[in-house]
């Protein structure tokens, strides 16, 4: 069995708002089966669903915050049903919408509300975790109190394979850990040296100050293209296979090893041709 898979377009943003049309189109040619939209650029749904569908990627999923959602989720899902996406991911949760904090319960059923709303467009929604979620509430970490807080009906994983392991746990046993509720999995591989985590690993989803530079991440922390990093890739897909995995999805926050973002979402895919079978 071999997997679809997709790339989330976050990890090629600044080529996205530069050529969004023309970043599709690479996208493609490179192998990618589908992609993950962050965010649409300004452009209308419509304009969306026909590019994908001219290029024959499938729009797999999207993340979209859960503020946006909140706003307006019947036409923030609606659009995102017309482009023809299953999944609608919540890429993370701010610091008062974790587990154990003040405003959970809320967000839990904000979460409950818009999963309704999007079975109605066929669209299930799934929650992408860091590594701030393996954080124990009361003996149990978050991620998982989230998981067993609404039901899989409501809410599907999302799994973050490298955020994972920076949290602590075996990728791939974690993967199985939730077989029959991780139709999505992120492929993302990283290098860090020690056990002790850099401060400045949030930067990109604006927790920490300033974005990172590859000289400032230097070997204490980098994203690496899959195949490059620490990963056990092969192990993670046998993972995949046992938990009954849709669609694999390479994300690489930021570029490393001298790479453009476009080169390194390149190296991955040429990687996963070697092992996705």
């Amino acid at each position: 069995m071999s997997f679809p898979v997709a790339v989330q377009l976050y990890s090629v943003r600044d080529n996205m708002a530069e050529d969004f049309e023309g970043t599709i189109k690479k996208v493609k040619e490179m192998g990618y089966d589908g992609v993950e939209f962050a965010g649409l650029y300004d452009n209308a749904p419509e304009k969306v669903k026909a590019i994908c569908e001219e290029n024959g990627l499938v729009p797999i999923s999207a993340h979209v915050s859960y503020d946006e959602l909140a706003a307006d989720p019947e036409k923030v899902i609606g659009d995102y049903a017309t482009i023809g996406v299953k999944y609608i991911a919540i890429p993370y949760a701010v610091e008062e919408r974790r587990p154990g904090a003040e405003l959970f319960d809320e967000t839990v059923e904000g979460i409950r509300k818009f999963a309704g709303i999007a079975k109605k467009y066929g669209i299930t929604m799934l929650y992408h975790n860091h590594d701030f979620e393996f954080k124990k509430v009361d003996g149990v970490y978050g991620l998982d109190l989230l998981y067993s807080t609404l039901s899989a009906d409501e809410l599907q994983t999302e799994l973050d394979t490298c955020w994972v392991n920076v949290g602590g746990e075996n990728p791939a046993d974690y993967v199985v850990k939730y077989s029959g509720r991780a139709p999505v999995v992120h492929l993302k591989d990283f290098v860090m040296s020690g056990k002790d985590k850099p401060a400045k690993m949030y930067a990109l989803i604006g927790i920490d100050d300033g974005a990172q530079s590859d000289e400032e991440e230097g070997e204490d922390f980098a994203f690496r293209p899959v195949g490059y990093g620490v990963q056990d890739m092969p192990a993670i897909l046998e993972a995949c296979k046992k938990a009954g995995t849709g669609w694999v999805v390479v994300e690489q926050d930021s570029p490393s090893m001298g790479k453009t973002p476009l080169e390194s979402i390149k190296m991955s895919i040429d990687y996963i041709k070697t092992i996705n079978n």
